[in-house]
This record gives structure tokens, sequence and C-alpha cells, in this order.
């Protein structure tokens, strides 16, 4: 193995979590991005998890195997989990979680509509770094839903457009 003063920093936490002297990936990006209308949540007697537990359900319900939330992280267990919450003092919620349709809601299945990046992470996550677009203008998302169950094929694909148009802030 190589002289761990020769190796760099990342290198050295990376050597010392292999060899179990610190648990430098105890917590990281785990956090799942979207929990909500999962088969892993669907508790429906006809076995339909979009229609069962929609975006809407899922600010007011408690999960049984995970947890969603924006630019998340947790320990590798998912037990503790630390996420944004953001309100642009217009919507009528909390910002929580990614905004999506469901199958029957969208065009072709799952569908967020939010603008995030992840843009740089050390392998430890020592470092993590990303950027989340929220409009200062209220999130449409009955708007969203509506369009979608209007349109028989394509996306909404002007939402960005619309939401960002000179009322976005960043949260990174």
């Amino acid at each position: 193995m190589a002289d761990l003063d020769a190796l760099d920093v990342e290198s050295r936490r990376l050597a010392e979590d292999t060899r179990r002297e610190k648990n430098w990936k105890r917590w990281g990006p785990y956090l799942a991005e979207r929990q909500w209308g999962t088969v892993r949540e669907d508790y429906s007697l006809g076995g339909s998890c979009w229609d069962y537990f929609p975006h809407d359900h899922a600010r007011s319900r408690a999960y049984r195997w995970s947890e969603d939330g924006l630019l998340g992280i947790t320990d590798r267990e998912c037990r503790l989990c630390f996420a944004l919450a953001l309100w642009n003092g217009r919507d009528p919620i909390l910002k929580e979680r990614l905004f999506g349709l469901t199958g029957p809601e969208g065009n072709h299945g799952e569908d967020v509509k939010d603008c995030y990046y992840y843009l740089d992470s050390a392998p430890t996550h020592s470092y993590m770094k990303a950027l989340y677009k929220y409009p200062q203008a209220e999130f449409p998302y009955g708007r969203l839903a509506e369009e979608n169950r209007r349109r028989d094929s394509g996306d909404h694909k002007n939402t960005r457009a619309e939401l960002w148009n000179g009322h976005a802030r960043s949260a990174a």
C-alpha cells in the first residue's frame, strides 16, 4: 500500500475508510430524490402505486421503507435524514421534495418538473455541491398537472421557460 503521507487528503480518507479506522462514508447523498408513488410504498388493493400515493399525499403521510428530500443527506441506513425545505412566500406548501406527475397524470410515467443539478462530490462525500432552481413566483403545481392531462402526447416542455423567466433564485 502506498505511504499515507504521500497521499492527498481524500485518498487518505478513502484508505482510512477501507481499513475501517474511520467511517468516512457513514453519511452521504443516500436519500432518495423521490419516494412517493413508488412500488415500495404501494399498499393499494389493486397494485396501482401511482394512484395510491401521488405527490399531493407525500407531505401528509409517513413513509414505511424510505424517505425523500431535496438534495438530502442521510446515514447509510437512512435512520436520520437531512434535506432542504424552501418557501418562496407564495406557494401554499413548503418545498420539501421534488414535484412530479405520476404515470396517469403525465405522458410517459414518472415526470419530475423541478430544475436541479448535482455539480460536484468527493468520493467520501466530505464535500458535495448541488444547485436547485426555485422560482420566486408560485410554483404551478396544479397548472402542470392540468396541462399534462389535456395533452395526448409530448411533455409540457415550456415549464422551465415559464418558471425561470427572471424569477428564479438558486439554492446551492
